[in-house]
């Protein structure tokens, strides 16, 4: 049964994310809708000394209020990467594998696209390659898919030929009142993801982090919490 699961590309994701990833056939970046500002799609959280650091992708907003995520392009006069990547080092450089988890990650950062989308998901795909998920990869823009919401979700499961949807609990509210997926005969599931305590630097445990601070802290072992 081929299972499709449809998300925005964001910035750094959380563990949830991929898992998301590893448990469909396909993963489709949903870029070809429009960006919001202040989102997951510009930035995410990591764990410091003090609690959660938020780290955020400048981009140029000015009289593109109804731009669509593939069209965003990153502000690069903040020299953002070079900020995320000290931010990174200074809270991580003690966890047992951040010096070999971090240098192809920082590579990515440092040579960056100037598109939010085209930055995500270089993220996205090489993060799921060192966790070793085989899922395929898709992005909506190159879909000849149409409508909003169900609708559009549908119409890209439908290009697909998807037997069953896989998807996030926040979309329930308006997939259920649509008949968009029985249309084209497709089965609609919910993933509900537990998430695991792991072995975190600064005391407590803080869930929800970016993949990194799974990454760094349990390196080849950070797939079975996945």
């Amino acid at each position: 049964m081929h299972k499709v699961a449809i998300m925005q590309p964001t910035y750094l994701p959380w563990i949830g994310y991929f898992s998301l990833i590893k448990n469909v056939d396909t993963f489709v970046f949903l870029d070809s809708v429009q960006f919001n500002k202040r989102s997951w799609q510009q930035r995410n959280q990591i764990k410091t000394i003090t609690g959660s650091k938020w780290l955020t992708v400048p981009i140029l907003s000015k009289g593109k209020r109804e731009q669509l995520i593939k069209d965003t392009i990153i502000n690069n006069e903040s020299n953002f990467c070079k900020e995320h990547i000290k931010t990174i080092e200074y809270n991580y450089c003690k966890a047992n594998y951040f010096k070999s988890e971090s240098k192809d990650l920082f590579n990515i950062l440092r040579s960056h696209s100037n598109y939010i989308a085209d930055l995500n998901i270089e993220i996205i795909s090489y993060l799921s390659e060192r966790l070793k998920i085989k899922t395929n990869f898709i992005r909506s823009r190159d879909l000849d898919c149409k409508g909003s919401k169900a609708d559009l979700l549908a119409s890209i499961c439908s290009i697909l030929n998807a037997k069953e949807y896989i998807s996030p609990p926040g979309s329930k509210d308006y997939l259920e009142v649509s008949d968009a997926f029985k249309d084209i005969d497709t089965n609609v599931n919910y993933f509900e993801f537990k998430h695991p305590i792991y072995e975190q630097l600064w005391g407590e445990f803080l869930p929800y982090m970016s993949i990194v601070d799974l990454l760094f802290n349990c390196g080849d072992n950070a797939i079975n919490y996945i």
